[in-house]
């Protein structure tokens, strides 16, 4: 059955080796009141790496949008106005945040959709609340207590990425920073932790570890793959795992999946070597939402 509204707070799905909490709790019903959807399938971040074009980010938004609505999924639409991270001062940061921030909310007002983008400075944080739905912290960022603070003060939902150098215990201080600054309404996203100097990987324990605090856990299926510090100055990427990432990640029980996409990431602008085609991720959700149907049922 679809539903606008979720009336539990989590499911809980006991096997003989994990327990699984599929969250989707009051804020992020909220959030997703303008969709319909079906309540025990993952939600989806999804977007181009950063807004290049008013012309990208509406095709992203308008095909994603009908995938997840045939789907069930209940959708938040992503994209950088901003690029503060970039590997080489020549790199391209954005067309300006004015000109970002009213592109991102005009995919939300077009399409009824929530938006998120990421910010990288405290004094950031009120201005950008003024267009997107939920703050995003970066993974090198997530434990700058002026930022998160100030993500807090917005009252909007914050998603903090986990450092690539954290454990997902570890996360619980960035949560309470949040918390104590009076806002609840908290996620977490796991998106891979250092392995040498030029790549990473996954640890799927980080997923049940980030749910025992009781928030929503996010894998992110794309940066995760990343394969930074190149010489090239240019991060690589092995997008040919995107699907078995996020495979993984719905069966460790995974509240949600953050997809960056483009229709030809070739010619992308920023994080081109780890995004998903936009003409590949229809079938991947589609095996995503019966990977997520056999975990949701299991006994």
């Amino acid at each position: 059955m679809l539903t606008n509204v979720r009336t539990k707070k989590a499911k809980r799905i006991v096997s003989s080796h994990h327990i699984y909490y599929f969250m989707i709790p009051a804020y992020l019903q909220n959030l997703f009141k303008n969709q319909s959807y079906n309540p025990d399938n993952f939600f989806l971040i999804a977007g181009p790496c950063i807004v290049e074009s008013e012309e990208l980010v509406m095709e992203v938004a308008d095909k994603v949008s009908a995938i997840c609505k045939r789907l069930e999924i209940p959708y938040v639409f992503k994209a950088s106005y901003r690029k503060a991270n970039r590997t080489s001062a020549t790199s391209f940061t954005g067309l300006g945040d004015s000109i970002g921030l009213d592109l991102i909310k005009k995919v939300g007002t077009t399409y009824h959709l929530p938006t998120t983008s990421d910010v990288h400075a405290h004094d950031e944080c009120a201005e950008a609340a003024k267009y997107i739905d939920i703050l995003q912290i970066p993974a090198f960022l997530c434990r700058q207590t002026d930022l998160l603070i100030a993500a807090a003060a917005t009252n909007k939902i914050v998603n903090v990425k986990k450092g690539q150098f954290l454990s997902g215990p570890s996360m619980k201080f960035a949560i309470d920073k949040i918390n104590k600054a009076g806002n609840q309404q908290t996620m977490l996203t796991e998106r891979g932790t250092t392995f040498g100097y030029q790549d990473l990987v996954v640890d799927y324990r980080n997923i049940t570890w980030m749910k025992e605090l009781n928030v929503p856990v996010i894998m992110d299926c794309t940066h995760s793959l990343q394969q930074p510090n190149q010489t090239s100055g240019i991060t690589g990427g092995n997008p040919q795992l995107i699907e078995t990432i996020a495979k993984a990640a719905i069966a460790t029980g995974a509240d949600g999946l953050f997809i960056e996409t483009h229709p030809n990431p070739a010619v992308a602008l920023s994080d081109g070597a780890n995004m998903l085609k936009l003409d590949l991720l229809e079938n991947l959700l589609e095996k995503l939402v019966k990977l997520r149907k056999v975990v949701a049922n299991e006994k």
